[in-house]
C-alpha cells in the first residue's frame, strides 16, 4: 500500500477520534471555543516538536512564491471557514450541518479536478461518491428535523468551500516542512477561533479542562494535519480528501469501541459504502508517458529515478535525507499519483 494512503487514513482516524475522545473527557466547552483550543493545542504542540527536532528555532524554509499559498490557506481554512460555520450553526440544525459538511470533500475534489487540473478517472470518481455517500448515511438524522432557514445551510456550504480551497492551497506547499505548515496553520486558526469565542462571551476553562483539551488538539488536529499534509504531498488534494472523508466513520467506530455506544444500521451501511470507496481508490492504477519539467524544491527524499542529483555536502549515499535539490527535465512512463512530482496535464 502507498505510504501516503496510510498517512491519509491515519489523519482521518486521529481527527475522527477527537469527537468521541472529547466526549469521553467530558469537555463541556462551547463549540467555537473548543475548536479554537483544539487548533491552538495543535499549533503549540507542533511548534514544540519542531523546536526539539531542529535543536532550536530554524527558518520555515518556504520560498517567496509559497508564502501566498500558505497564507491563503490559513485565511480560508482558519478564518473565513470557521466564521461561516459559526454563523451557519446558529441558523440550522446540527444534523443538517453534519450532512452538509460532506460537501467539503466534494468541493475539494471539484476544485482539484477543474481548477488545479488533477487527473481523475471513473474509478476515482465512483470511489469518492461511495465514500461521501457513506458519510451522508452516517450523518442522516434518525428523526425528522427542519432547518431554521436557508441562510444556515448556505453558510455551512460556504464554510465547506473555504476548507476545500484551503485543502487545495495547502497542496501547493505540501513539499515544505509539514511540521511548520501544520503548526503555523494551527496557531493562527486557534487564535482566530478563540478570539471569536471570547467575543461571543465564552470563558477560558480551568486548567484541569484546558490541559486535556490542548493535548487532544495536538493529537487529533495537529498530528492529524501533519499526516494530511504528507498525504497531500503524495496523493494530491482529491484523493487525500476522499480518504480523509472516512473520519466520521472512524470516529463512530471509536465511539462504539471506547464509549460503548450502540451500533446502528446506518453504521454498517456507511461501513460498506466507505469500504467500497476506499477499495476503488486503493486499486487504482494510473500510468502513461509524461514529462517532468525542471524544478527546484526542498523535501525529504531518497535517490529514486526522480532524484538523481549531486550533493554539496557529505552524504553516505543511502537513506532518506532533506535538502534543496533540482529536478532536470525527464520523460518516462510509470504508474503514479498526482504527487508533488506529477502535476502535469492530461
Amino acid at each position: 500500500m502507498n505510504l501516503s494512503v496510510l498517512y491519509a487514513l491515519a489523519a482521518a482516524a486521529l481527527f475522527g477520534a477527537s469527537t468521541p475522545l472529547a466526549k469521553l473527557l467530558g469537555l463541556n466547552i462551547p463549540p467555537v471555543l473548543l475548536a479554537g483550543l483544539l487548533y491552538l493545542g495543535s499549533g503549540l504542540g507542533l511548534t514544540v516538536v519542531r523546536f526539539v527536532r531542529d535543536h532550536g528555532w530554524k527558518p520555515a524554509g518556504l520560498s517567496s512564491s509559497e508564502w501566498p499559498w500558505l497564507l491563503g490557506a490559513i485565511a480560508f481554512g482558519g478564518v473565513l471557514g470557521p466564521i461561516a460555520l459559526m454563523f451557519g450553526l446558529t441558523r440550522t440544525s446540527g444534523v443538517t450541518a453534519s450532512l452538509m459538511l460532506n460537501l467539503e470533500a466534494v468541493l475539494t475534489a471539484l476544485l482539484a479536478w477543474v481548477v488545479f487540473k488533477e487527473n481523475a478517472d471513473r474509478r476515482i470518481v465512483v470511489g469518492m461518491v461511495a465514500i461521501i455517500a457513506g458519510g451522508a448515511v452516517l450523518a442522516w438524522p434518525q428523526e425528522t428535523t427542519q432547518a431554521h432557514d436557508w441562510l444556515g445551510p448556505i453558510a455551512v456550504s460556504l464554510a465547506c468551500l473555504c476548507w476545500a480551497i484551503d485543502n487545495n492551497l495547502t497542496r501547493k506547499v505540501s513539499a515544505s516542512d509539514a511540521l511548520f505548515v501544520a503548526g503555523f496553520k494551527g496557531l493562527v486558526s486557534g487564535l482566530v477561533n478563540c478570539s471569536l469565542a471570547l467575543l461571543l462571551g465564552a470563558c477560558i476553562p480551568e486548567l484541569a479542562v484546558l490541559g486535556p483539551t490542548l493535548v487532544l488538539g495536538f493529537l487529533g488536529y495537529g498530528v492529524s494535519l501533519v499526516l494530511f499534509v504528507l498525504a497531500l504531498r503524495g496523493l494530491g488534494s482529491a484523493r487525500t480528501g476522499a480518504y480523509f472523508s472516512t473520519a466520521p466513520f472512524l470516529g463512530a467506530a471509536i465511539a462504539i469501541l471506547v464509549l460503548g455506544e450502540p451500533v446502528s444500521l446506518s453504521f454498517w451501511a456507511a461501513a460498506v459504502l466507505m469500504g467500497i470507496g476506499v477499495w476503488l481508490h486503493l486499486t487504482e492504477t494510473h500510468a502513461h508517458e509524461h514529462q517532468h519539467v525542471p524544478m527546484t524544491h526542498w523535501h525529504r527524499h531518497i535517490h529514486d529515478e526522480h532524484h538523481q542529483h549531486e550533493h554539496s555536502f557529505d552524504w553516505s549515499g543511502t537513506g532518506a535525507h532533506s535538502h534543496v535539490h533540482e529536478h532536470v527535465q525527464i520523460r518516462h512512463s510509470h504508474p503514479h499519483f498526482p504527487d508533488i512530482h506529477h502535476r502535469h496535464t492530461h
